[in-house]
């Protein structure tokens, strides 16, 4: 039997953490100050009807590669594939920002390459987000990892606050090509902690990729990621693009079920799936990525426009969100450490996440920043509650030899429900806006908001589309609450395994056939 993690580095546990946050903030942080300096960007390089790419490619490379690192960290021991991705994430860092000049050959084709070094940069960001929660089921027991993944869920909050603000001082006062390089001596921080300080339990020796189920897997994921970003903004839903790549999509990943059936090592093992703790726990991260990143879409925009705050302020007036989200995701993480507990927390994250967003539909022409930054304090709480507790259940659903892939997985899960919250949640606030009074005097191209004409507008018709804006991103809400009423229902399903005190030591009231499968290398089923 595997010796305990916390055996193994337990003395040093708090600098390795250490090293981890700085590689979650990296990776949370950049796309939100990257998103600030494209203006400045296009200014530069022009391409503007390719800038979207500069995110996308940045999401790509992140989502296809989150379950591979994770499945190779599984098979080739988690430190070195880490160190291996933070050195990716560092290069696609620095290329990014050397992108266009006279060290690359000029600025000709400055906007292409800085959206190919995205994609290679969002190829490590993936590696860093499942490496940080593996690593952390690896060093520490799930009776005690509650704590510090909470730690982690502080840091994600911290990172969607000071990403706007910090890339708008470094666009103000710096070039923008040090929105990349501010990711290097950072880095190189966490590297150097990491490589020095971490030791981890090896779990697996046998070594064989599956290269078919990656590719397969790849392909599916890049079609979907490309059909929530393209659908209703660059081509219609029902464009021969849009249906190819669903088409596509779904083909695709039904030859990887197949092909992962029969995989001596696959990518994303299906077996996981037959665990009905992991089973709701994916579809509940799904739903929070879904809700997450949605409602942050549009929460700016109010702020922005109804409210008349500039784009700074509206990045601190998140704050009381975030705020919610940190204090509880620290006080839950706490909790399941001392108790042992954790299945009442995803059914109240749900119930008050769902609260929250049915306080958002609210929103209005009257509605004050003190009222706005209550409904936000509840959401976050919400929040709160599911954050790190959905990892760490899925991470007590599985066996130790398989915690990167179920990390992956669970990872996966929320950013792809993100891309299709923001796309979903896009069109129908599109639509609704289409069909208000003032619509057309507010819209640009595309049916998306065009703030230049809001500041041109005076008197009754600029109430009109006020009126109108308010309206159709209350209306996202309404929506929001649909899939966020799911979350709580899908949660009172999930059944307490206890919290082991070591990993892959089985708890002392287990029952012979958990004592079996943890003997065999397995983690006990629901």
């Amino acid at each position: 039997m595997t010796q305990p993690a916390q055996a193994a580095a337990r003395p040093g546990v708090r600098v390795v953490l250490f090293g981890l946050m700085i590689a979650m903030m990296l990776a949370m942080l950049d796309n939100m100050i990257v998103s600030t300096a494209l203006p400045r960007i296009v200014f530069e390089f022009g391409g503007a009807g390719h800038f979207t790419w500069v995110v996308t490619a940045y999401v790509l490379g992140t989502t296809v590669s989150t379950p591979i690192w994770g499945k190779l960290g599984d098979l080739y021991g988690r430190k070195a594939v880490f160190l291996t991705s933070v050195v990716v994430f560092l290069v696609g860092s620095a290329l990014c920002g050397m992108s266009g000049s006279s060290l690359l050959g000029g600025a000709q084709d400055g906007m292409i390459e800085l959206i190919a070094f995205r994609a290679v940069q969002g190829l490590g960001a993936g590696g860093l987000m499942v490496g940080v929660m593996a690593i952390i089921g690896d060093l520490v027991p799930p009776r005690e990892r509650g704590r510090y993944q909470g730690m982690i869920a502080g840091i994600m909050a911290i990172a969607m606050v000071a990403g706007p603000l910090v890339g708008g001082f470094i666009t103000d006062h710096l070039s923008w090509r040090w929105a990349f390089y501010v990711n290097l001596p950072l880095g190189g921080v966490a590297l150097l902690v990491l490589a020095t300080t971490m030791h981890l339990p090896k779990y697996r020796t046998e070594h064989k990729i599956d290269w078919l189920g990656a590719a397969l897997l790849s392909v599916g994921i890049t079609a979907i990621v490309l059909v929530t970003t393209w659908g209703g903004n660059e081509y219609d839903w029902i464009s021969p693009q849009i249906l190819g790549l669903a088409a596509l999509a779904a083909v695709t990943l039904v030859i990887f079920g197949f092909v992962e059936r029969r995989a001596a090592e696959p990518i994303l093992p299906l077996g996981l799936f037959a665990n009905r703790n992991f089973a709701l726990i994916s579809v509940i991260g799904f739903l929070l990525g879904f809700a997450m990143f949605g409602s942050m879409s549009f929460l700016p925009l109010f702020q922005q426009t109804v409210q008349g705050a500039s784009a700074t302020n509206s990045g601190l007036l998140l704050l009381p969100l975030m705020f919610g989200m940190l204090v509880v995701s620290l006080v839950v993480g706490r909790t399941i450490t001392k108790t042992g507990r954790y299945r009442a927390f995803p059914i109240i994250g749900g119930v008050v996440m769902a609260g929250g967003m049915g306080l958002l539909t609210l929103l209005d022409l009257g509605t004050s920043k003190t009222e706005s930054s209550l409904y936000m304090i509840v959401l976050g709480v919400g929040m709160g509650f599911l954050m790190q507790t959905s990892m760490l259940i899925a991470q007590n659903s599985v066996a130790q030899k398989d915690l990167g892939a179920a990390s992956g997985a669970a990872t996966f899960f929320r950013s792809i429900g993100g891309s299709f919250g923001v796309s979903l949640f896009g069109a129908i606030f599109a639509n609704r806006l289409a069909s208000s009074p003032g619509g057309a005097a507010f819209g640009g191209d595309g049916g998306q908001p065009d703030l230049e004409k809001l500041k041109q507008l005076t008197g009754p018709m600029r109430e009109v589309v006020l009126g109108g804006l308010s309206d159709a991103i209350s209306h996202v809400f309404v929506w929001a609450v649909f899939f966020t009423v799911a979350v709580p229902v899908l949660a009172w399903f999930i059944k307490e395994v206890p919290l082991r005190s070591a990993n892959d030591v089985p708890p002392a009231d287990a029952t012979g056939e958990e004592q079996a499968e943890v003997a065999l290398g397995n983690a006990p089923t629901a």
